[in-house]
């Protein structure tokens, strides 16, 4: 019978630990995703970022509940007409489509759950970012065509 000799003990500890570090990161990338403050007619937002096509497709589903300013700020690499449904959805929300200058494009108001995929919002042209918040928060934040938001995005290295 051989003995285990340092050198192994050594790369099966150090396997171990590289193992144990991927995995505490992916878990970590997987569930928190970077925040921004957006700033918006009347209304100040600390919001999720939805920055890859996954992110943006989860969207808030499965969100059981969020706060008066919270949200969901989807940011795409390129304009487009990006359309929303209301998939897996738990809560109304308030849906805000935004050019490339940040510029209020398109708004719609408090879309339903119960829609899920039988209606699909579009905007009418083209738009970088969507922005989902509270149903209400148009009113109340007296948000309209034409506004500008302010927010900062952290660029991915």
């Amino acid at each position: 019978m051989s003995k285990w000799r340092p050198f192994t003990t050594g790369m099966l500890v150090s396997g171990l630990a590289l193992i144990l570090v991927a995995l505490v990161v992916s878990y970590i990338l997987t569930n928190f995703q970077s925040t921004t403050e957006v700033k918006l007619g009347s209304g100040v937002f600390n919001v999720q970022l939805a920055k890859t096509e996954s992110a943006r497709e989860k969207g808030l589903s499965g969100v059981e509940k969020l706060s008066p300013d919270g949200g969901l700020l989807m940011v795409f690499d390129t304009i487009g007409v990006w359309p929303i449904w209301m998939k897996d959805m738990k809560i109304p929300l308030d849906i805000i489509w935004l050019d490339s200058d940040k510029k209020v494009i398109y708004t719609v108001a408090n879309a339903s759950p119960e829609l899920g995929t039988s209606r699909t919002f579009t905007p009418p042209s083209m738009a970088k970012y969507i922005l989902e918040v509270p149903a209400g928060t148009i009113k109340d934040s007296a948000i309209k065509k034409g506004n500008t938001a302010t927010f900062t995005i952290e660029e991915q290295q």
